[in-house]
């Protein structure tokens, strides 16, 4: 796709699910992509996964909720490519409980994970794309942050704020060639979903139009799209992929 080829990306939770995905496509187009997660097994064989389709991975471990670990992943980046052209803000994570139920260390966890991670990152990586007057950051929320949902209050909360925190740096940066978007999944087929049963997954294919789950390659098409030329005059936006679970 346009725009792609040779630029330098960073995507985070890219050990699996839509993030794995997201690397995968940007790989296929010829992007420099480097996957940050915090699980150093699942990165190695996600690597090793690539490498058998002939592409080029390069895994770091990464802890999103620690600011020195996000400094030191877009150093490293900047130290090998020169440049950072992309930020994927994909890692999350649910610790799901009703309201008065919650553990107040699981719902800082998830704000810490989902939203501070989003913060830490887009921070380091946009003192670099100022520099070179350029770049594309998106950031990945979910429809959950559109309407809420009980027992995710923390989730819900966090993905909401992604969606504030988008707008406001595609604010910021639109005047130095940056863009900065949100993507809003529905119910997507990954490993955080497996854990429903098949009544349970059935009782929410009733509630989406489309009549099925979301699969990665829905989220990561899209997420592929707006990181091409073809979307330069789109930001500050919030793309719903949902199956009009929500419109």
């Amino acid at each position: 796709m346009q725009g792609i080829e040779g630029k330098v990306a960073l995507v985070t939770g890219a050990a699996q699910g839509i993030g794995k995905k997201i690397c995968e496509l940007l790989l296929n187009e010829g992007a420099i992509v480097y996957g940050g997660d915090i699980k150093e097994d699942s990165l190695l064989k996600t690597q090793k996964e690539f490498e058998e389709k002939n592409l080029k991975f390069n895994p770091i471990v990464l802890n999103v909720s620690d600011s020195k670990s996000c400094e030191s992943c877009i150093n490293t980046i900047v130290e090998k490519e020169g440049r950072i052209d992309f930020l994927v803000n994909n890692a999350g994570i649910t610790r799901d409980s009703l309201l008065i139920r919650m553990k107040e260390e699981d719902w800082d966890l998830v704000l810490d994970v989902n939203l501070k991670g989003a913060f830490l990152l887009t921070k380091f990586a946009a003192k670099e794309m100022m520099g070179k007057r350029s770049g594309k950051i998106i950031n990945i929320s979910s429809v959950v942050g559109l309407m809420g949902n009980p027992g995710q209050v923390n989730y819900s909360s966090s993905k909401a704020g992604i969606i504030g925190f988008t707008k406001s740096v595609a604010r910021e940066l639109a005047s130095r060639g940056i863009t900065c978007n949100a993507i809003a999944p529905g119910y997507i087929e990954t490993p955080m979903t497996e854990s429903l049963n098949e009544k349970q997954k059935e009782s929410l294919k009733s509630l989406i139009p489309l009549n099925r789950l979301g699969t990665p390659e829905d989220i990561a098409g899209a997420v592929l799209f707006l990181l091409s030329d073809f979307a330069s005059y789109i930001t500050g936006q919030v793309i719903s992929i949902n199956g009009g679970m929500y419109m």
